[in-house]
């Protein structure tokens, strides 16, 4: 690619660098990968399974098998895997809605949730049909300030009306480390000691096929996750997934559709063939991601910004977090993700509200799947401290571009001295 003679050194550099970490995403991408085909293989996932339902969808074998498939490699009893699910936010909604009761507690122990879900848990009497307007109460344990759980502030909350205890992986819009599956079996096992009975849900977004393991191989009872994110490979043009015990399961797929109906209906609308081929080809691209987020970090350290993860870090989630000094610049990177795109290049992103989101919100989206996180992309609230957060890449060379093409926007646009 044709880039600014004087980021050449430094591109070089970085390839040299890396190289033993992209090895070591090689590696999961091979036990992913396999593990993924042992579940076909098992199932005898064949291709009249890809056909597609009408109407009611009764007896649709190939949406059965799949929940069977998506069950067995996160290591769960069950799975519900459906395009009717129109975003991670929706997902996750119906697996809280699914097990909370009135009366019960929610408590998060991984601090504030990404931002979507603040209109989920809702403000008292906020008449939107919120958790809270169903007077399901919710709390929330800080985490300490090096981004680990306050063991003893959740001993302190986990109260007996506490039914459900929520953990996001990912990092979200801050600048803390994403959680590793070690450390959410950590946080499984302390609840767990404390309250055997208390349901552990884990937002899974962002963090599929990272790691050999997943949640729900931790201890996790409940886990939900979006199909335009890492599980659908690219392909999958919208869905999600709840994975976990049966009962769970179960109680989630009566509020996706009906009491006594569940995951028994739902035509799945010629979307089969694309949900099971997007599983198979999920690891590969994930790592491909990863890769490229392994090398936009070296990359950005050696020219002097702050990452999370450092490039040599543990990684667990797609997403990379660069830290700017100002509005400006911020803009100005994700604008040049956005000319890295095959799809929309010429497009300019600029800030601006939307839907879910308590600030004005840029986002870089040259995507085949319109909002397709496992796709190059990257998006940032326009507030302190100035964070970028990029994620994606179906192939390790466009995340590269990507990477590049900021740098350049950035010297461009003046803010950058090379």
């Amino acid at each position: 690619m044709q880039v600014n003679e004087a980021l050449s050194p430094y591109i070089e550099r970085v390839e040299r660098e890396i190289q033993g970490r992209l090895q070591e995403v090689d590696r999961v991408i091979d036990h992913n990968q396999w593990k993924v085909i042992r579940a076909f293989q098992k199932h005898q996932v064949s291709d009249y399974h890809f056909a597609s339902s009408t109407g009611y969808g009764y007896n649709d074998r190939g949406r059965e098998v799949l929940d069977s498939v998506y069950a067995d490699v996160f290591g769960a009893e069950a799975g519900l895997v459906r395009p009717h699910f129109a975003s991670g936010t929706h997902t996750i909604s119906t697996a809280l809605f699914g097990v909370l009761r009135p009366g019960d507690q929610l408590l998060y122990i991984s601090g504030t949730p990404y931002d979507t879900l603040h209109k989920v848990i809702g403000s008292h009497g906020d008449g939107t049909g919120s958790l809270r307007d169903w007077g399901i109460r919710y709390d929330e344990v800080d985490l300490r300030e090096d981004g680990s759980p306050d063991w003893e502030e959740i001993r302190r909350k986990l109260t007996p009306e506490t039914k459900v205890v929520g953990i996001q992986r990912s990092r979200g819009y801050d600048w803390r480390p994403s959680f590793t599956i070690a450390q959410i079996r950590e946080m499984t096992d302390f609840v767990k000691q404390l309250r055997p009975d208390v349901i552990v849900f884990v937002d899974n977004c962002y963090g599929e096929f990272t790691e050999t393991l997943e949640p729900t191989e931790a201890g996790a009872d409940l886990m939900a996750g979006s199909l335009i994110k890492n599980p659908g490979g690219g392909i999958a043009p919208t869905g999600g997934y709840i994975v976990g015990k049966r009962q769970y399961v179960e109680q989630a797929a009566y509020r996706l559709t009906a009491p006594g109906i569940g995951g028994e209906v739902g035509a799945m609308l010629d979307t089969t063939r694309s949900i099971y081929q997007g599983l198979f080809l999920a690891p590969h691209f994930v790592g491909q991601a990863v890769k490229g987020s392994i090398f936009a970090a070296c990359l950005y350290e050696q020219l002097g910004f702050e990452t999370s993860p450092r490039w040599n870090e543990a990684r667990t989630d797609l997403i990379q977090a660069i830290r700017f000094t100002g509005p400006d610049h911020l803009v100005a990177f994700v604008q040049g993700i956005q000319q890295a795109a095959a799809v929309d290049a010429y497009v300019v992103p600029e800030p601006s509200e939307m839907p879910g989101y308590e600030h004005a919100v840029i986002m870089a989206a040259g995507t085949f799947i319109q909002g397709g996180s496992l796709e190059l992309s990257a998006d940032a609230p326009i507030r302190e401290p100035y964070i970028a957060y990029m994620q994606g890449g179906l192939t390790y060379s466009h995340a590269k571009l990507g990477a590049v093409k900021a740098l350049e926007h950035l010297w461009q646009r003046g803010l950058l001295a090379l």
